[in-house]
């Protein structure tokens, strides 16, 4: 036996002799070398500086526990103040309740339903043993809610009613986080009331949003008091609106109150009705007496929209307004642009309404009204009870853009190339006169740039005719006219882009520049001045650009991609600096402005 056993370590030894001799004496140095190698540590200095240093990455801001990010979508059915929840994320946050004899028949329902069934619980802790948590997936849970006492926390999942905290980065002022409301609803996404998309800046073309959810009383009054979205109507850069009706509420409701709407007692009562909640009757709705009684009781759409604002009679909002609007032409309540707005007690008499009287930004409007006089809450339930009616009206009777809209006709096709031979003609009259040295130089400017000023200031005019007789060509239910009227999407200059003229295509402020050998594209002669060689696009979107237009076209937007991208991290860290360099500045009682060290910086002026 001995000697097997020899021979077998005699064999070992060898065959690792065998293997030691197979590997290059240089890749055995590089091991050695990197056994050896001193262990790479922080110092103190690059543990604390810094984004990912002690403060701002562990103190400041953190990775946290009961927090949760998906992608959001919108829902005009919830309220300001709620937020959609998908049942996954509200399985997987606790909140640790305390059970009190108020609430212990909850408690115990939620210890029976267990970590699976939603609304349930997950973990139990018992006032007897503190700190001691007892899994509810794996215990006896109809035993454990039996002898369930006051006193007792129970980890309970989120559920219809909780607040939380609501978050979209880049968090650049206080209301990218505000508090909601929770609604527990099916699917993957969070879900939200399109009036709060402005103060987060979101929209809902991919975008992710967190969801945080405070673990004590404290933080949770707190959040409602301070951070809730009806404490935060008003943003406190200039006083104005920021959650305000947005999009299609504002085309719903423009192209509702528009005096050829009229409905039948069928319509009217189904548009009414569309602001009562499925679960409960939250109003009692007057309907008003119809404005046409014979051959047919009809009702206006400025009546339904007065019924929006002031539900029934002895409803506490009696709202007063007179504005004009930016299409006011004369005459007031007579305007044929229905430009001037009249709202007395809350009734709707004249005048369409659009972005200025229910969007965010105005202190014209009628949310920001009712916000003053008759508080927070009532002015959350208005624009709540708009984005209803509104979107229930749009969906009743359609709306939508399509290739049509952006068709031009016969004259606007005449009278676009009435101005483009106009302008062409000046433009070649102006760089003859440079040619012969007839042009006068502007003060200031050599001939070249004079020439410049000239040819861009003629080009505009072109641009900016055509796009007025492009909108007074379009019929007055063009969807995109619409839009632009009502200041819901868009603008006059993009209605003219599509169909009339793209216009010239600016490159650092100025004309393409002759980067090619003297020219801007290898298309055109050296030199060449003329508006086609130097970024000119005369067709529409609708008419399709030629190769040489989109490369200008695509020079333009290239240069507004980049500065977008530059811009947002230069005034990012610009932002910080800023915060960093004023946090501690406030106004004193004597009216001066100090820092936290009492030194005076500014006095009043």
């Amino acid at each position: 036996m001995e000697q097997h056993q020899t021979t077998a370590q005699e064999l070992a030894s060898e065959e690792e002799e065998e293997a030691v001799k197979e590997v290059p004496s240089s890749e055995i140095k590089e091991i050695c070398a990197m056994w050896t190698r001193p262990k790479s540590t922080l110092g103190f200095v690059q543990r604390l500086k810094g984004k990912a240093g002690r403060f701002r990455g562990n103190l400041s801001g953190k990775r946290v526990d009961f927090s949760s990010r998906t992608v959001i979508s919108p829902d005009p059915n919830l309220r300001i103040s709620e937020v959609g929840v998908p049942v996954e994320v509200a399985k997987q946050l606790t909140y640790p309740e305390k059970v009190t004899t108020h609430n212990i028949q909850l408690m115990r329902q939620l210890v029976i339903n267990g970590p699976d069934v939603h609304p349930g619980s997950v973990f139990l802790e018992s006032r007897s043993s503190p700190g001691i948590k007892k899994s509810l997936k794996y215990s006896h849970r109809q035993r454990l809610a039996a002898h369930l006492l006051p006193g007792d926390t129970l980890e309970r999942h989120l559920m219809d009613g909780d607040i939380v905290l609501l978050n979209r980065q880049p968090s650049l002022h206080k209301m990218s986080i505000m508090s909601h409301r929770v609604h527990v609803l099916p699917g993957k996404t969070f879900r939200f009331n399109e009036c709060v998309c402005t103060p987060y800046n979101a929209d809902f073309d991919g975008d992710e949003m967190n969801l945080h959810l405070p673990q004590t009383e404290e933080a949770r009054a707190e959040a409602l008091q301070l951070m809730e979205v009806t404490s935060n109507l008003v943003t406190p850069r200039h006083g104005a609106l920021i959650v305000g009706a947005v999009q299609d509420f504002i085309t719903g409701s423009y192209l509702l109150t528009l005096k050829e709407e009229f409905f039948d007692k069928e319509h009217t009562c189904d548009l009414m009705a569309s602001i009562l909640d499925g679960k409960e009757l939250l109003y009692h709705i007057d309907l008003p007496p119809p404005a046409i009684m014979k051959p047919l009781q009809l009702w206006t759409g400025k009546q339904i929209f007065s019924v929006i604002i002031r539900p029934n009679k002895k409803f506490p909002i009696e709202c007063n307004l007179m504005t004009k609007r930016k299409d006011y032409t004369w005459g007031e309540e007579f305007c044929s642009n229905e430009g001037w707005t009249i709202i007395r007690n809350s009734e709707l008499l004249a005048g369409a309404v659009d972005k200025s009287l229910l969007g965010s930004g105005s202190k014209k409007n009628i949310f920001y009204i009712i916000l003053k006089d008759y508080g927070k809450d009532h002015a959350a339930d208005a624009m709540w009870r708009v984005a209803r009616v509104a979107v229930h009206f749009l969906t009743n009777r359609g709306f939508s853009i399509g290739i049509g809209d952006v068709m031009p006709g016969s004259r606007l096709l005449s009278r676009k190339q009435e101005l483009l031979a106009d302008g062409y003609s000046k433009c070649d009259e102006f760089i003859s006169q440079l040619k012969e040295g007839r042009l006068q130089c502007q003060p200031g400017c050599t001939s070249e740039e004079t020439l410049e000023q000239l040819i861009l200031m003629e080009l505009s005019t072109i641009r900016d005719k055509a796009g007025k007789a492009c909108v007074m060509e379009l019929h007055k239910t063009n969807a995109a006219l619409n839009m632009a009227i009502s200041g819901s999407k868009g603008s006059f200059i993009n209605i003219s882009q599509m169909i009339a003229c793209v216009g010239q295509q600016a490159i650092s402020g100025k004309r393409a520049p002759n980067d090619f050998e003297d020219r801007s594209l290898p298309h055109f002669e050296r030199h060449s001045k003329i508006p086609a060689a130097k970024g000119f696009v005369s067709n529409s979107f609708f008419s399709g650009i030629t190769p040489t237009e989109f490369v200008f076209h695509a020079m333009a937007g290239r240069e507004g991609l980049v500065d977008t991208a530059v811009k947002t991290s230069e005034t990012g860290y610009m932002q910080r600096r800023l915060v960093k360099l004023l946090e501690d500045l406030y106004v004193a009682y004597d009216m001066t402005v100090r820092n936290s060290a009492q030194d005076i910086i500014q006095v009043i002026t």
